[in-house]
């Protein structure tokens, strides 16, 4: 089964071959300004399955990160939707933004990392583990 998304504008188009391994929410800072939102959604890919069908990712290295690790940022540069992140210590998997994908009605969270800096607003399904940062 085949999964496709792009970006707001269109330029980027993706398809990945099977459905995501994992899927969580990160409520860290970082996520935060670069989601202009509460928190970022992502689903795991290895990153042999993933397929630019077209445009070019512009590519953001957000190093000020508090777990002290380089998080590549993948990004459209027309539209700047966010498009997926990268940690260059997990090579073979990336984090797409499921916001981005076309179908998202499969997406279910099985984790929230860096809890102890989630919105105070934001209320959590107690049923899914919560961490209040990633080691």
């Amino acid at each position: 089964m085949s999964v496709t998304g792009q970006c707001l504008c269109g330029e980027i188009k993706y398809e990945i071959d099977n459905v995501p391994t994992m899927t969580g929410v990160c409520h860290c800072k970082n996520c935060q300004r670069q989601a202009g939102s509460a928190f970022s959604t992502l689903a795991a890919v290895p990153t042999s399955e993933f397929k630019l069908n077209s445009g070019t990712l512009k590519l953001y290295k957000d190093s000020e990160t508090k777990s002290g690790s380089t998080v590549e940022r993948f990004f459209c540069g027309n539209c700047g939707s966010p498009i997926y992140s990268a940690v260059p210590s997990q090579p073979d998997a990336l984090y797409l933004k499921t916001g981005t994908m076309d179908d998202t009605e499969a997406f279910v969270p099985q984790f929230h990392v860096w809890c102890d800096t989630k919105q105070n607003w934001v209320s959590l399904d107690e049923s899914v583990p919560q961490m209040g940062q990633q080691s």
